[in-house]
Parts: structure tokens; C-alpha cells; sequence
């Protein structure tokens, strides 16, 4: 298949673009490099522009025949949503908004996209389902809802068909030691415990330990990189055979404490790094489990890589090259 992979240069971009170049895909990579790294595309062809630039998007759907769409590009940090929420709907939702209009009108059908488990917001129950109220807590989970709720409209009167996977915890790295993560300023906890390994940081916070959870700190569903790029390729296998629009969870379907994550990290790097018990952040959830029933009914997705040390191990040895080279 010809595929257009915006966000391509980027920590799960790259990811998806390696997979694809491998299976033999032709494959064109949008991305402005504002987070995302040349250096990571291991195959395809790099198109240096913003998807605010609406004539470039157009000329580059109008002549190339692109059988989908996968859209990664997008500003991920929480934190930095609720302080600048103009930059995340901006970018989140009017570009993603200017991409699916183009598609649309160029005449490409399919369009995976690039969701998050962050509209859901504070959900009362485990592990989450698709079908439960979306009701986002910050600036970037909603402006992915936002992202999500156009793709269904648009797709009742046209003839777009879209699957929306909604993330949970990200982590790992190419089993190889090709690609990772590459973000200077790293915000997910297992990163963030490699690098205090490392001598990177001075210590690891862990942000709250008086939840209603077994050993009071939060729990969240972690998924390695490559096993949720197979989930995009089942979705893509899925629309291409025909498939209805749809929106699925990449989750495992069980969680692990901050706590056990910290002591995998220490047991996996062999290191006891400096750790500091602080506040709970505001929002928070005590626990974020998916229910991914659904992709393994649907699509048939299987995972490969379920265990929490294989993932930080993988990353790990990331981390290690990654310091080793300046990456």
C-alpha cells in the first residue's frame, strides 16, 4: 500500500514507519521535526512541513495516489496543555482537522488515528471500555476528543472510514536498539526512572502514595511500542478488507503500580537510583486499566510482548545507546 505517516520522525512514528518499510509498504513520512528526529526513519520519504500548511498538504495528496492516512502528529505532555492550550488545540485538533479535510477531499478513505486513553478522563471503573462517557480532564485529552468526534461526523457523510486507537502507557523500544524514545525532556515514568539510572537525574518522584490502590500509588496499563504497532496493522488490515469505522483500546488489559514499576527499573538496570515520595499531581487517577477485549474480538490482536520487564528492558538497552552515542 502508498501510506502518508504524519509524525512519522517521532517516538511511535518511527516505530510504524520501520514496521511498514519492513512488510515492503511505500511509504511517505510528514513531519516538522518539531519533536520528531530525521535519524529515526529507518525507511520512506521525509516531507519537511507543518500540517497548519494547508497548500503543501494539498499538493502532496493531489499528486499521490494514497491508499490511507496515519496520523501520530501530535503534542503529547499534559502539563504543558493546561499552561498553553492554544498550542494543543492548534496543533491537536485544526491540523489533524486540516489533514482529514484534505484526505476527504483527495479521495482517501482510510484514516487511522492516533488517540489517547486521556479522553476519558477520571473514570470511576476498571478497566475501561470504549463505550463509557468521555470526559477529559485537560487540554489534550480534549483536544483529541475533539479530533475523535470529527472523524465520527465526517465519516456519516462521506465516504471516510477511520479507526481511532485510544493509548495507554507507551513504553519500550525497537527489540534491536534501532529507534526510541528521543524526547530531551522526557515525562513518562519509565523514561524518566532509566534516565535517574543513568546519573541523568538527580532522583525519581513518585507523585502521590495515599491512593486506594494496594500500595498506594497509581496504577496505570503499560503497552510496549511494537505490540501496539501491530495494533495499526491489524486496523489497517481491518479497513482495508472493508471494515466500518471504529474506535478500539491498546491496553493490556492489567495494571502495575509506580511502585512496581520502580522496582522492575531497579531490578532491571541493576541500580538503586534516589527516589523521592512527593504530592499527589492534580488530576491524577487512582488507576487507568484498559479493556481491550474489543481489538482482540474485532481485529484478532494479540500481544507479544506483555511483561513490564521485557519493556523496560528494551528500554533500557535504548537508554544505555542512546547515552552512549548523544543521541
Amino acid at each position: 500500500m502508498k501510506l502518508l505517516v504524519t509524525g512519522g520522525a517521532g517516538y511511535i512514528g518511527s516505530h510504524m514507519v520501520r514496521t511498514l518499510g519492513e512488510k515492503g509498504h511505500d511509504i511517505v513520512v510528514y513531519d516538522n521535526l518539531s519533536s520528531g528526529h530525521r535519524e529515526s526513519l529507518l525507511y520512506g520519504r521525509l516531507v519537511v512541513a507543518d500540517l497548519a500548511d494547508r497548500e503543501t498538504l494539498r499538493i502532496l495528496l493531489q499528486e499521490e495516489n494514497f491508499d490511507a492516512v496515519i496520523h501520530f502528529a501530535a503534542f503529547i505532555a499534559v502539563e504543558e496543555s493546561v499552561k498553553d492550550p492554544v498550542k494543543y488545540y492548534r496543533n491537536n485538533f485544526s491540523n489533524a482537522l486540516n489533514l482529514i479535510e484534505a484526505c476527504v477531499r483527495h479521495g482517501v478513505d482510510k484514516f487511522i488515528f492516533s488517540s489517547t486513553a486521556a479522553v476519558y478522563g477520571m473514570p470511576e471503573k476498571m478497566p475501561v471500555t470504549e463505550g463509557i462517557p468521555l470526559l477529559p480532564i485537560n487540554p489534550y485529552g480534549s483536544s483529541k476528543m475533539m479530533t475523535e468526534l470529527a472523524l465520527r461526523d465526517i465519516a456519516q457523510v462521506t465516504g471516510l472510514r477511520y479507526v481511532a486507537l485510544r493509548y495507554f502507557n507507551v513504553a519500550g523500544a525497537d527489540p534491536q536498539t534501532r529507534i526510541g524514545q528521543r524526547y530531551k525532556e522526557a515525562t513518562h515514568l519509565i523514561t524518566l526512572a532509566l534516565r535517574t539510572a543513568l546519573g541523568l537525574r538527580e532522583s525519581l518522584n513518585i507523585f502521590g502514595t495515599d491512593y486506594a490502590t494496594p500500595d498506594g500509588t497509581c496504577i496505570r496499563d503499560y503497552i510496549h511500542v511494537d505490540d501496539l504497532i501491530d495494533a495499526h496493522l491489524a486496523a489497517l488490515g481491518y479497513l482495508a478488507e472493508g471494515g466500518r469505522s471504529q474506535v478500539f483500546n491498546c491496553g493490556y488489559g492489567k495494571g502495575y503500580s509506580v511502585r512496581e514499576v520502580v522496582d522492575m527499573a531497579k531490578r532491571v538496570t541493576g541500580i538503586d537510583f534516589p527516589v523521592k515520595e512527593t504530592g499527589r499531581r492534580a488530576g491524577d487517577p487512582p488507576a487507568l486499566i484498559a479493556d481491550s477485549s474489543r481489538i482482540r474480538k474485532d481485529l484478532g490482536w494479540q500481544p507479544s510482548h506483555d511483561e513490564l520487564e521485557f519493556i523496560i528492558q528494551s528500554a533500557w538497552d535504548w537508554e544505555k545507546k542512546r547515552l552512549a552515542l548523544n543521541l
